[in-house]
């Protein structure tokens, strides 16, 4: 039980995400990201309702990423989402 509260307190944070915080993150864990990126992916995922803890609901996320920003940056991105489902 404790670990579905706590994915979905990690998930609502990701689908509630602004730019600056993504970028905090980014930083914290050393993925390369930039500010507009942050704010282009932060757009992307508000009001989304993913679970990142589902690795085919985070693939399509990563790919839609991609198509937002480029590969690279979804690649970073979803290293960031592995640090957060760990």
């Amino acid at each position: 039980m404790k670990v579905k509260i706590f994915e979905n307190i990690i998930n609502h944070k990701i689908n509630t995400i602004t730019g600056d915080e993504l970028l905090n993150y980014a930083n914290q864990f050393n993925i390369s990201v930039n500010r507009q990126q942050a704010q282009k992916i932060a757009e992307y995922l508000r009001g989304k309702k993913v679970n990142i803890f589902d690795n085919t609901q985070r693939a399509t996320l990563v790919k839609e990423i991609a198509k937002v920003t480029n590969a690279e940056t979804a690649k970073e991105v979803n290293k960031l989402f592995m640090q957060f489902a760990k």
